[in-house]
């Protein structure tokens, strides 16, 4: 976290701002935790009152084109919340989730979710055709894509600065699809239960080569989009894994105070 931060906020970042971050940083997830686990005991008035947009008619025009709306989501804020307003909004909405173990975590996460009214897509062998499948049925497919997940293929593209791999998945279905691929988030407020959802419009994706030039062309694009999401509240920024081929070179108790 501690080298994410620093990717973000620049190397003159001091020791202690940097530490005071981090712990703003995991604050951040504490509560999109708290918030998402009392989704399922609020009534549809409630969850709606507590969000506000930004770009939404970028939505709505990708769903009026027919072809499925591909939203590109970082770890970032309440994510969840977004997601299940527009489920309960009429939104038909489906998501693809990380396989996780034990077993019985994940059906954990399927259930939670389903219940909130979304479409679960679990990760793995069969997950490229369900995703084209919903978007068939235009339904609004939300791709966390800011790390890699899995096995699932990547795109190797400059993030904060630093070559890595991001999932191809966003853009290879979109060319492939015709639905469109809107970079969002949804970001805390400052009070509880107060968020905002930021849909940015859709990404330039046209075939004007061989597929893997351009899934990486758009691929980029969309990097560039997540850094300028990412930069607008940092520490709601909830990725916790190794990102960067670099990020395994230092021992975990560096980070913090790496210059």
């Amino acid at each position: 976290m501690a080298r994410h931060l620093r990717r973000v906020y620049g190397r003159d970042l001091r020791s202690w701002e940097l530490n005071r971050r981090v712990d703003e940083a995991f604050a951040s997830y504490a509560r999109y935790w708290a918030e998402s686990l009392r989704l399922p005991s609020l009534r549809p008035a409630q969850i709606s009152a507590g969000i506000a947009y930004e770009g939404f008619e970028h939505i709505i025009a990708g769903e009026a084109a027919g072809r499925g709306t591909i939203l590109a989501v970082a770890h970032l804020g309440g994510w969840e919340w977004g997601g299940t307003d527009l489920a309960i909004t009429g939104h038909q909405t489906s998501v693809v989730v990380e396989a996780l173990e034990p077993p019985e975590v994940f059906e954990w996460f399927v259930s939670f979710r389903e219940r909130l009214g979304m479409h679960v897509i679990p990760t793995g062998p069969g997950a490229a055709v369900a995703c084209s499948r919903a978007l068939a049925a235009n339904h609004v497919l939300c791709l966390l894509c800011d790390r890699m997940v899995g096995t699932n293929a990547g795109v190797e593209v400059e993030f904060f600065g630093e070559r890595t791999e991001l999932p191809a998945g966003p853009v290879t279905l979109a060319l492939r699809t015709g639905a469109v691929v809107l970079p969002c988030a949804v970001y805390f407020g400052r009070r509880s239960n107060q968020h905002l959802g930021v849909i940015r419009p859709p990404l330039d994706l046209h075939r004007r080569g061989r597929l893997r030039d351009d899934v990486q062309a758009g691929t980029q694009a969309l990097a560039t989009e997540l850094e300028a999401l990412i930069r607008r509240a940092p520490t709601q920024w909830h990725l916790m894994q190794p990102n960067w081929p670099s990020d395994h070179d230092l021992p975990s108790r560096r980070l913090i105070h790496a210059n």
